[in-house]
């Protein structure tokens, strides 16, 4: 399962790579020092690099006179703005940077209070996605191994995907689900995602062992991911902090019911009763939910289980000249596949970044990554 940061910039490297260019993917946790990425930029002919995550990952280009371009993960903004030092040290990346990303016009807003001086260089591009679920998936089998022994055709289950680190706060939610599946047993919260946080991720475990309802998988893949999320009754996400969450993108993509807690990441996705639905207090989820027509129950898409005019989820939020002028860029994709294009997109930030990477090679640099798959 490819999830968070690391899959953005995974499904960047694709799209780069799709498009003929050769990009370098490394994790910030292989490098222990700017020497070490010193060192690479040495040995490899980069004409251009590129760091997710304004601290983690920018703070390692500076002073290496390669020019590259940040794009902010979340937790750079909504976090370590909170850190002085990290804070100063995200200011100098901002001034030697090209140019910086944001997902949403919030969190843009956010970064221009923290740093006026970088107003000329802040974008805003919205994260794209690509769906595909595994039609050979069996949510039978899922449910086996999640120790949920019910008939499928009777259970509610709600799928919250995150990895496990305290700033997803995935125990935000357990005693609540854990009361309403006293009350309705064949309601069910199954976490999904990777043990990211080593020491967290055992309070978890503990916690949902002693939490009825409640059930922890480990990290799976892709395409299992968007087939379980087919089959589940909606999304949950219940983070402290998100820039864009992928998987409630994702769930949008499938048609399945959204349920977020209200943060400024996810108010930026969700709109209330509208793309789904969000909450500030985890022991009213319920209620939230049976006010909404009890979509959950049964299941029917959004526009008849909520009686509400749903917009379709845009994969491009871009304007029709930005599309004709990401047809025209450095890929060579004709309109109609630009206006369907569901990766980040690069080309349109900066006609520098998108001239140097026309045929050259990229560096990638993201911020520690779960699960590693690093590439050449």
């Amino acid at each position: 399962m490819v999830q968070g940061i690391c899959g953005t910039c995974q499904e960047m490297r694709d799209h780069l790579e799709a498009a003929g260019h050769r990009c370098f993917l490394r994790d910030a946790s292989d490098f222990e020092s700017p020497a070490d990425v010193s060192d690479l930029l040495s040995a490899q002919p980069f004409e251009a690099a590129l760091a997710l995550h304004l601290y983690r990952g920018g703070r390692l280009l500076q002073g290496h006179g390669i020019p590259f371009g940040v794009i902010f993960g979340g937790t750079d903004v909504n976090e370590d703005t909170g850190q002085e030092e990290k804070k100063e040290v995200m200011g100098k990346v901002l001034e030697e940077a090209r140019f910086a990303v944001t997902f949403t016009d919030s969190m843009k807003g956010m970064v221009l209070k923290q740093w006026p001086h970088a107003q000329g260089k802040i974008y805003v591009q919205s994260q794209g996605i690509a769906t595909i679920p595994n039609a050979a998936f069996d949510w039978n089998s899922f449910l086996q191994r999640a120790e949920i022994y019910q008939s499928a055709d009777q259970l509610h289950v709600f799928l919250l995907v995150c990895g496990l680190r305290r700033v997803k706060d995935p125990l935000y939610l357990v005693d609540a689900f854990s009361e309403w599946h006293q009350e309705e047993p064949s309601v069910y919260m199954v976490i999904v995602g990777p043990e990211v946080d080593p020491v967290f991720s055992r309070e978890v475990r503990a916690r949902v062992q002693r939490a009825l309802g409640v059930r922890l998988l480990g990290e799976m893949p892709q395409g299992d991911l968007h087939a379980a999320l087919k089959s589940c009754s909606a999304l949950v996400n219940s983070s402290l902090s998100e820039g864009m969450s992928a998987a409630i993108l994702e769930a949008m993509d499938l048609g399945v019911p959204v349920l977020a807690r209200n943060i400024p990441g996810n108010a930026a996705v969700v709109t209330q009763e509208v793309t789904g639905l969000v909450f500030a207090d985890p022991q009213l989820i319920n209620i939230k939910i049976c006010e909404a027509s009890q979509f959950c129950y049964h299941r029917k898409p959004w526009k008849s289980c909520l009686g509400l005019a749903l917009e379709p989820v845009s994969l491009w939020r871009g304007s029709v000249d930005q599309k004709a002028q990401f047809a025209s860029s450095s890929t060579q994709l004709s309109a109609e596949e630009a206006g369907s294009h569901t990766k980040l997109v690069l080309n349109t930030v900066d006609p520098w970044f998108s001239s140097i990477i026309r045929s050259r090679n990229m560096l990638v640099i993201q911020s520690t990554c779960p699960s590693k798959r690093i590439s050449p």
